[in-house]
């Protein structure tokens, strides 16, 4: 297992000058400690800091031109959080040497408390607005305990290094597995329904996951950097799921998992007009050769019927699909792969 030292970013003397540069400023500092909880757009840290646009843009940009932050859009939004790496390396002495009752960083920490249940509002309002549809669809299958439960059994005990969760919607994957991962990304197409993961993540005290708004037949993501991606009831919703995981298989770091869930094959027409699913769920074949098409060694990993053995009730099936190439051995510690 790698010693502390060894997670430390390598950095030039020009580039380590630049880094201290751009950090020995008040507000950048500040701003600094506020993405040491997590990702904020321009917005939220003009709320919080009481600058204008204008300004906390200039220092976002110092900060990320140094290689401090990240920046990714979401829509029309810009979001921010440490550069990977930095909140466990070169800014962790930094950051612990704050004082935490620092009058000035204890008042944006209120705000940013402020700032995150007006999000968590607006989120579930907008939830609101879909609960029909979702308890509509919760009531025709096996209850969500029961997959979830049969989720970890498939992923199996021990850290899980890199995860990445493709369709988030409202974060619960992450929620689930996001604490025994070393790091966790969220993708979905959808700004509202990021809204509401971000909301549900920080809520349950995991802030710092990484959501992004992308596509997932081109995620905006690095090839061969996740050593676990699941798909969670997404398949039906797309037009190619077959192009969606020969997508998701390229993500996979070496002897990487894909895990799917989704339903078995069914006869609910109605789920198309009142749900808007473009599939009639999925036949243990089919799922399985999309799988070894991806380059991925397939086998199916479950069903999961109702138990009151209606049959207008909607089975869910798993599906694991394994990476063939071998992983280095400097890694398999990080995931006990079931």
């Amino acid at each position: 297992m790698s010693s502390p030292a060894e997670k430390l970013p390598v950095i030039g003397v020009s580039g380590l000058v630049a880094t201290l540069r751009a950090v020995s400023e008040e507000t950048r500092l500040r701003i600094i400690a506020l993405l040491a909880e997590g990702e904020l757009s321009v917005s939220d840290l003009t709320d919080i800091l009481g600058q204008s646009q204008p300004r906390i843009s200039r220092h976002l940009k110092v900060l990320v031109e140094a290689g401090v932050l990240e920046r990714h859009r979401e829509g029309a939004w810009a979001f921010f959080r440490l550069a990977e790496g930095m909140s466990t390396g070169l800014l962790q002495p930094i950051l612990a040497g704050l004082d935490p009752q620092d009058p000035g960083l204890s008042e944006d920490r209120e705000r940013l408390a402020g700032v995150r249940a007006e999000r968590s509002r607006a989120a579930q309002s907008f939830f609101a607005r879909l609960a029909p549809r979702w308890d509509e669809l919760r009531s025709l299958q096996v209850a969500e305990e029961a997959v979830e439960t049969a989720i970890l059994d498939v992923v199996g005990p021990g850290r899980l290094g890199t995860i990445l969760d493709l369709g988030t919607g409202t974060g619960r994957m992450l929620q689930l597995l996001a604490p025994r991962a070393a790091r966790a990304v969220g993708l979905d197409a959808s700004h509202a329904m990021l809204s509401v993961a971000r909301a549900n993540l920080a809520r349950s005290g995991q802030a710092r996951v990484d959501l992004r708004q992308g596509d997932i037949y081109a995620p905006p993501l690095v090839r061969g950097g996740f050593d676990l991606i699941l798909v969670h009831q997404v398949l039906h919703y797309l037009d190619d799921p077959a192009r969606a995981l020969a997508q998701a298989a390229r993500l996979l770091a070496p002897g990487g998992r894909l895990l799917v869930v989704d339903f078995a094959p069914h006869g609910l027409e109605f789920l198309r007009e009142t749900q808007a699913h473009r599939r009639l769920g999925f036949a243990r074949e089919q799922v399985s050769a999309w799988l070894d098409e991806a380059g991925l060694d397939s086998r199916h990993a479950g069903d999961l019927a109702p138990s009151d053995g209606q049959g207008d009730k909607l089975t869910v099936s798993l599906w694991l699909g394994c990476d063939r190439q071998v992983a280095p051995a400097s890694t398999i510690h990080d995931r006990e792969v079931a």
